[in-house]
């Protein structure tokens, strides 16, 4: 912070926490209003100098802006705002049909889990003899039951979201195939959360889609989005992630993609057929291949999402600044970056995991040997 507080103000409430956290997620704006004065400074100063990654103190996790990381709290302080998030978003309408989406994916996948796992043998009697596999069983009539509905739960997002992501794709391949820079840029727009584009790394820290229109320093248009106004808000770090790889947009893409088509073949062989003549393997192959495809890009987004929020930050609430403020004077220590952890102790962890790994490999080879040997 740029000036310490002499007396600490008391923690916001809960209530008051959840918009804040809102705040956070949906806009850096707030963050950067907080470090706009310092920001405005070194943009003033060398308004044609690009700003190099030296915004940083290299070894002490410090920034030039003043910027910290919001503290980690105590696991009932984490649990009480999630709660609290979590009912503002249910109550809006797109968090009541998603969390009314949820709980039924939720509850039909578990119920046709302890199906298949036989956790209810009565269902498996069938005119006084006890088979779990017979068709006119109550366990397999539920199993086929369970599987349409979860079809239809899976089809809704799978092909309720196609027509966004043949876009992407769409996109994608105009850039691949023909070098159409323009394509890429319209695809940072729409993944501005994550996707840098090349040379973004050398734009000025305080360049954002407020004032990108009305800026005087010159910049590189292939390093920003199109629209310019989708460009991602100033990082409150005031400093800028790298470029990202582009092979991981292609992951995400493409498994994207194959979501779809396998979630074709899958309503296919449910819905033409029945449970009479559906091929038994269709519907765990495709069931999984689903899941996979869905999962594995949903998982690389939001490891990306998560990098470029390292490197530039997040936006701070209230509740932040008067947390660090008042562990500042406790001598709480905090560490300067999005864990709130010793990098070094991280480092060293790792380490010794991988000392562990190499010395068990090694006694296998060891013990292998040594039993050939003999």
């Amino acid at each position: 912070m740029a000036s310490e507080p002499t007396t600490v103000p008391p923690i916001e409430s809960t209530k008051d926490t959840v918009r804040d956290t809102i705040e956070r997620t949906t806009s850096s704006s707030s963050s950067v209003v907080q470090h706009g004065a310092t920001l405005s400074q070194r943009a003033q100063s060398s308004p044609d100098q690009v700003p190099e990654s030296g915004g940083v103190v290299v070894g002490t996790g410090e920034y030039a802006n003043g910027y910290h990381f919001p503290p980690k709290y105590p696991i009932k302080e984490q649990c009480q705002m999630g709660i609290a998030a979590f009912w503002e978003f249910y109550n809006t309408g797109f968090g009541f049909f998603f969390t009314v989406y949820a709980l039924n994916v939720v509850g039909w996948g578990f119920m046709l889990l302890l199906l298949l796992l036989s956790a209810s043998p009565q269902m498996c009697w069938v005119d006084g003899k006890f088979d779990c596999d017979n068709i006119n069983s109550q366990r397999r009539i539920w199993i086929e039951i369970d599987s349409q509905v979860l079809t239809a739960l899976f089809s809704a997002t799978g092909f309720g979201l196609a027509p966004w992501r043949i876009r992407d794709l769409y996109l994608l391949l105009r850039y691949r195939i023909n070098k159409d820079q323009k394509a890429l840029r319209r695809l940072a727009g729409v993944h501005r959360a994550w996707l840098r584009l090349e040379g973004s790394d050398e734009l000025p820290p305080t360049l954002g889609p407020k004032n990108i229109d009305e800026t005087t320093v010159p910049y590189d248009p292939n390093s920003v989005p199109y629209p310019l106004e989708t460009i991602s808000d100033p990082p409150p770090t005031g400093v800028r992630a790298p470029p990202s790889k582009l092979w991981k947009m292609d992951f995400i893409a493409w498994f994207n993609i194959w979501y779809i088509v396998f979630q074709g073949f899958l309503s296919g062989f449910m819905w033409a057929l029945s449970r009479y003549n559906r091929p038994p393997w269709t519907t765990g192959l495709f069931f999984a291949l689903t899941f996979i495809t869905s999962s594995a890009a949903g998982i690389m987004e939001a490891m990306q999402v998560l990098n470029v929020r390292a490197i530039e930050g997040v936006p701070l609430t209230k509740r932040d600044v008067q947390r660090l403020a008042r562990d500042k004077e406790l001598g709480i220590p905090h560490y300067n970056n999005i864990k709130d952890k010793d990098p070094e102790d991280e480092k060293r962890k790792k380490a010794e995991k991988k000392a562990k790994r190499k010395n068990r490999f090694s006694r296998r080879s060891e013990k292998a040997t040594s039993e050939s040997t003999v």
